[in-house]
């Protein structure tokens, strides 16, 4: 792991809960978005880079190879599996302009303090033909409201979450220098109800629980 600047993270007291969670009850759930975020990795461009790695889940399934979070116990989970990570959080300048082809966020703009700093650094590290890939719970969704219900009652985990409609994301996407190229939907099933695992589906769903937008650009 690369020497940078410490930061406290709530998720470093709950590093190992939170881990677990995609071995347990979250497996389904997770195999489930791994496959609706595999439907648009053809079109990415190398090399990725994923902003809110944590403990490297979704960059060890996806082949993302460089990762940030302001975790160091996650960071250290995602070095073991693989990622080069950095402590960094999403909004700071520490990647040269356009160093990469593809940025991921996937349930991570929910935790972050500013999403159009996040976006917009995202948007400066890019190269010209970049992609954003965005991975959501928007909070218009079942379970959306359900982690909305969790937050209100002081949840460890999503007491500390934003969660936002799609119009909201849009107008991060655009006000950041990016268009919605592309959107997948999936899990349906009911939360708390997971049964197996969801093929997803192109386009959005207001019943979808988690929601893949693909950005590119503006150029």
């Amino acid at each position: 792991m690369e020497d940078t600047v410490s930061y406290f993270s709530p998720f470093d007291l709950l590093a190992e809960e939170y881990d677990s969670w995609f071995d347990k009850e979250g497996k389904l759930i997770f195999e489930t978005e791994i496959l609706a975020l595999r439907k648009v990795l053809h079109l990415l461009p190398k090399p990725w880079l994923e902003i809110g790695v944590g403990s490297g889940r979704f960059a060890q399934a996806l082949g993302i190879e460089v990762g940030i979070d302001p975790s160091l116990e996650l960071l250290k989970m995602a070095e073991k599996r693989g990622i080069k990570v950095y402590q960094v959080k999403g909004e700071e300048q520490f990647f040269k302009e356009r160093s990469f082809g593809t940025v991921f966020l996937i349930v991570t703009l929910c935790f972050v303090e500013s999403p159009i700093a996040v976006l917009k650094e995202a948007n400066r590290i890019l190269k010209p033909e970049g992609k954003v890939v965005l991975g959501l719970v928007l909070r218009d969704s079942p379970w959306g409201r359900l982690y909305m219900k969790k937050k209100e009652e002081g949840h460890r985990f999503y007491k500390y979450a934003n969660f936002y409609s799609l119009e909201e994301i849009e107008r991060f996407l655009s006000g950041s220098g990016f268009k919605i190229e592309e959107i997948v939907s999936t899990l349906f099933q009911e939360p708390d109800s997971i049964k197996e695992v969801e093929a997803p589906k192109e386009g959005f769903f207001t019943s979808a629980g988690f929601t893949v937008i693909l950005g590119s650009k503006v150029s």
